[in-house]
């Protein structure tokens, strides 16, 4: 029976699959099988241990939906501790289809990835036209415009309010993620500046929906607001799940790049039956004639 380790991030979830040894058979529909919360083990994200030539280890990542996305914060985090732990070291390599990422261990039991360096223009997001990233022209929402747009790893857009509880995410955040402005979808983050040093964020993911952490988008909120002058260059970012802490460095080796720190936990481990592997392909929604939303 394959064996997986279940991990989070601030309450955003994984299931850690292990391939060094041998490739496992997943698509999409596999990975909805495993994922899903009722027939399946459950988690926000997939996560797939791989070899790489110039890591530690490279880390594949399929959300809910089954899709494969390029970055996770809260999983490389994870994943770091993983490699850690096995290495007995205080750092690693984790490789993904985002970029290197470098970790450490820091004190407390928590884990600092360096996130490299964020990515601004309109190419890089991506968007669908030449636009300001500081200042897109885009309001779909009342009370949601002028947002800002960040790629770290994978594409953020970014909503300055008032109050972030106040934003029906469940609502807004599908038809914004799937906005013809954002040509491979797009992470919705609702922020509300509290002061000079915090920010409260919530997080509509795409191919998830609303997470309790998410540690790309604490990494792209706090880059948006501080190209923004809306905070100094190192912030907590409070999330429903906890708080991550978060810089952005003018000066030093790090300069430019962003460093996200916060917790990584292993909730238990355990094995699973093969048919969530070697199924029919045909995922508990679409044999009942639904499926996730996305």
């Amino acid at each position: 029976m394959p064996a997986f380790v279940k991990m989070h991030g601030l309450g955003n979830d994984f299931v850690v699959l292990d391939a060094r040894e041998g490739a496992l058979p997943l698509d999409e529909a596999t990975a909805r099988r495993i994922t899903d919360r009722k027939t399946g083990i459950g988690c926000d994200q997939l996560i797939v241990i791989e070899p790489s030539d110039r890591a530690d280890v490279f880390m594949r990542i399929r959300n809910a939906d089954g899709g494969e996305v390029e970055a996770c914060g809260n999983a490389a985090r994870c994943i770091a501790a993983l490699v850690m732990a096995e290495k007995g070291t205080g750092s690693a390599k984790v490789d993904s289809l985002g970029g290197l990422l470098q970790a450490e261990a820091v004190a407390g039991g928590g884990v600092r990835i360096d996130m490299g360096v964020p990515r601004l223009d309109w190419q890089q997001i991506p968007l669908h036209c030449a636009m300001d990233s500081l200042h897109l022209d885009f309001a779909p929402a009342p009370g949601l415009a002028d947002p800002v747009a960040v790629n770290v790893g994978n594409p953020h857009v970014i909503f300055f309010v008032d109050d972030a509880a106040a934003v029906d995410l469940e609502r807004c955040g599908p038809a914004i993620e799937h906005d013809p402005l954002f040509p491979a979808r797009v992470n919705v983050n609702i922020a509300q500046v509290l002061d000079r040093d915090r920010i409260r964020l919530r997080v509509w993911e795409r191919g998830v929906g609303i997470t309790r952490a998410c540690g790309t988008g604490a990494c792209a909120t706090a880059v948006a607001a501080m190209r923004r002058g809306l905070t100094g260059r190192a912030v907590e970012v409070r999330l429903d799940g906890g708080a991550l802490q978060i810089a952005w460095p003018e000066a030093g080796p790090q300069q430019g790049h962003v460093l996200m720190t916060g917790p990584a936990t292993e909730s238990f481990r355990g094995t699973f039956a093969d048919d969530l592997l070697a199924g029919d392909g045909i995922s508990p929604q679409d044999r009942a004639g639904g499926s996730r939303a996305a």
